[in-house]
């Protein structure tokens, strides 16, 4: 993403984002966090209903400096444990920038498989190409 989003509005765009999410939450949508030792914010990872009938994995993030200790998959695995339970033979997939190659590895290693590829247009004004992965359904 361009510097000038990065460091200028992106912090209030998921402020306001986040705000919302939590005072109003989108019906059939899982949040699920993790917290290390001292009960501190680990990670965490947010599963919504897409308009196309599929669940969208929308955010999984792990605290920079944590990565690598596992919590980033036991949020996957409980995310999509949560998609199966509620949204039974419900396809869940996600977008992440082609750039991302750390975040690709990982979900391939974890079993989805790029389904797509396209160019997300940010409101803000600027577009990155970026790959559809999804988890086959059982």
């Amino acid at each position: 993403m361009p510097d000038s989003f990065l460091n200028g509005p992106l912090a209030d765009d998921r402020l306001v984002l986040w705000r919302e999410r939590l005072a109003s939450p989108v019906p059939g949508s899982g949040l699920f966090v993790a917290r290390d030792g001292d009960g501190e914010l680990a990670g965490f990872v947010y599963l919504l209903p897409a308009p196309s009938g599929r669940i969208l994995l929308d955010n999984l993030h792990v605290r920079p400096g944590s990565t690598g200790s596992g919590i980033g998959t036991r949020l996957l695995r409980r995310g999509l444990a949560w998609a199966a339970d509620e949204h039974p033979g419900r396809e869940v997939y996600l977008e992440v920038l082609s750039a991302n190659t750390r975040a690709i590895a990982f979900y391939e290693r974890h079993g989805a498989r790029r389904t797509d590829e396209r160019m997300c247009r940010f409101p803000q004004g600027f577009e990155l190409p970026e790959f559809e992965y999804a988890w086959p359904t059982t």
